[in-house]
């Protein structure tokens, strides 16, 4: 089993413990490679995290948004396209809970990238967040170019998101949470449909922030 599976068992185990010891540090996720280098005639060796990619898209506020955005910043990424007919109003509620707990930290962000772009514009971004109640100071709502959201989806965030005419809606996507650190590295994925889940989401970012969360779960 790779480094990456055995995290992320563990970090399925821990979810479905449904508690979060204090002491406990979050797994780095995804692909990692071992670098081998003589340094002052001694082999050291140093790791090298997945991490992701540059990008560059636009909030609901018509705003460019890229990785300098989350400068600094912890943040949580989905991807969900307005019109979906199946797990994204779910998705959507459960992200609330998560912009409640942080919206007052300036150190957490939400990124949910629309994988329906052509038909999901900034015009209705804007007016999808002024419906959920919230703000771009906190979540972004971003659209852009399709094939690369796509490409980051699937090759950066390592989840589904694309077209696929045979499902509801004519695209299919994960129901995740991922959870980016400061280096843009991966650090937990959590079912966006699953309130305990979301649970522990809450509590593992404060883990990575200097502030604690005051959110009753």
């Amino acid at each position: 089993m790779n480094k990456f599976n055995r995290s992320f068992l563990f970090l399925l185990i821990l979810s479905a413990c449904g508690e979060v010891k204090s002491t406990y540090e979050l797994p780095i996720l995804g692909r990692s490679e071992v670098n081998e280098k003589v340094v002052n005639g001694e082999t050291v060796y140093d790791t090298t995290y997945h991490t992701i990619a540059d990008f560059q898209f636009v909030n609901q506020d018509s705003n460019l948004v890229s990785n300098e955005t989350f400068s600094g910043k912890v943040y949580v990424a989905d991807f969900f396209f307005t019109s979906c007919p199946t797990i994204c109003p779910v998705m959507k509620q459960q992200m609330l809970r998560v912009y409640e707990a942080y919206k007052d930290h300036p150190e957490v962000a939400i990124l949910s990238h629309s994988i329906d772009p052509e038909y999901d514009t900034v015009a209705l971004l804007h007016d999808f967040a002024e419906r959920l109640g919230v703000t771009s100071d906190t979540w972004h709502f971003v659209t852009g170019d399709k094939d690369e959201i796509y490409e980051i989806g699937e090759k950066s965030y390592m989840v589904v998101a694309n077209e696929d005419d045979s499902a509801p809606g004519g695209f299919i996507h994960s129901g995740a949470f991922l959870l980016i650190d400061q280096k843009r590295r991966i650090r937990g994925v959590y079912d966006g449909t699953v309130p305990e889940q979301v649970d522990i989401l809450i509590l593992d970012i404060a883990r990575l922030t200097t502030k604690k969360t005051d959110a009753k779960l």
